[in-house]
């Protein structure tokens, strides 16, 4: 009898044999732009380190004074017995940094889009996606019970249409992420909070991939298009440049923080935040204001390398932000370079369907403010040496 276990198995004997195996490298230092691994030391180009803040000792040590001062874990959710001062300190200067009216902490940026749309929309309401936004949107708009529209990827004709299909509806919703992560690309916001305003819509940005490093400075994409007081809920993440541990977060308009504090289902059957996360997420932010030589060295080394990765001849679409995908399009072909790259010391990742469609498999490179100019001519070398040798550059 054929089991679920052999059904499995050969599912996964399909996934190796398709070149679409993920494997998971293991790590035997703190995170940084220069790590140890199992297989020796290596150059880190894959990392959402942006500000260089994940082993920053003045973060390690706000996380060892919360344990002395406030505990190691909170051991429930808030209502009941899981909300210490810390814990609104941060939310306070969250929205403070972001300009917002105020702040609720979740466990993940995951959990806070899960909670966010089933919260705030019924069967009147409509919510209009971008067709690339993270899985996180996408499983938070299948929780709830609104109408459902996806525009095709930043194409505002598109997004109009939607707002005109969906003009009956109570609440019309349009939610984007601000970069997005496997094409390092920003949502034009400007023009979305156009049409958000001519279309009386509420605009909703998943930041993950901007708070802290774009903008100038670190805002996000909201201050990099200049429309800060025009989007109406922005979902983040402590898990990136905000120290890089765990962590997320919804801020935006009192009303709907405070009914998602009372009806999110991530967060009220979810434990809050540990304490050691908390107060080092607050440093994260001292120091970001502190020391904003960090968001332009981020500016100033995404520059360098995507000059010069665009100088040896890959393919890479234009922008700004620190994810720079390296298009090859065969899967087979981009996991043999990031095998070859692994192996000459330089850690990088292929992605491959299902996290990228068929046929557009890349290696997503990070850029970090903790790379040196050094280490990252050394990946633009030691990239153009391996695209010569499987034929991808000239």
């Amino acid at each position: 009898m054929f089991s679920a276990r052999d059904r499995f198995a050969e599912e996964l004997n399909g996934i190796e044999e398709a070149g679409l195996w993920k494997k998971e490298r293991v790590i035997t230092s703190p995170q940084g732009s220069s790590i140890s691994t199992s297989d020796g030391e290596a150059l880190n180009f894959c990392a959402n380190n942006y500000l260089g803040l994940s082993s920053h000792p003045e973060i390690v040590q706000a996380a060892r004074s919360a344990l002395d001062s406030h505990g190691f874990g909170m051991s429930s959710v808030r209502f009941i017995c899981g909300t210490q001062d810390i814990h609104k300190q941060l939310e306070e200067r969250i929205a403070s940094f972001l300009s917002t009216e105020d702040t609720i902490l979740y466990t993940s940026c995951f959990d806070a889009n899960a909670g966010l749309f089933e919260t705030i929309l019924g069967p009147e309401d409509a919510v209009i996606s971008d067709e690339l936004n993270h899985a996180s949107i996408i499983d938070g708009v299948r929780l709830c019970k609104a109408q459902r529209h996806r525009y095709s990827h930043c194409d505002m004709k598109d997004l109009e249409k939607c707002l005109q299909e969906s003009a009956s509806c109570r609440t019309r919703l349009v939610v984007t992420d601000g970069a997005f992560s496997m094409h390092g690309v920003l949502a034009p916001l400007d023009k979305i909070a156009e049409l958000c305003d001519r279309h009386d819509a509420i605009l909703v940005v998943d930041d993950s991939h901007a708070t802290g490093f774009i903008g100038e400075t670190g805002r996000g994409t909201p201050e990099y298009f200049g429309v800060q007081d025009r989007v109406d809920i922005i979902t983040s993440t402590l898990g990136k440049a905000l120290g890089g541990a765990s962590g997320g977060f919804t801020t935006g308009h009192r009303e709907i923080i405070e009914l998602l504090r009372q009806k999110s289902r991530p967060y009220l059957f979810s434990n809050t935040l540990a304490p050691s996360i908390v107060l080092a997420g607050i440093r994260v932010l001292e120091l970001i204001d502190a020391e904003p030589e960090r968001v332009q060295k981020s500016r100033e080394n995404t520059k360098h390398f995507r000059e010069g990765m665009t100088a040896a001849g890959f393919d890479i679409a234009q922008g700004v932000h620190p994810i720079v995908p390296i298009m090859i399009g065969d899967e087979r072909r981009t996991m043999d370079m990031a095998s070859a790259m692994n192996e000459k010391g330089i850690f990088v990742v292929g992605f491959s369907y299902p996290v990228v469609p068929k046929g557009q498999a890349r290696i997503r490179v990070q850029i970090s403010a903790g790379h040196s100019v050094d280490q990252i001519d050394h990946a633009i070398a030691v990239f153009s040496e391996v695209g010569r040798e499987l034929g991808l550059v000239s």
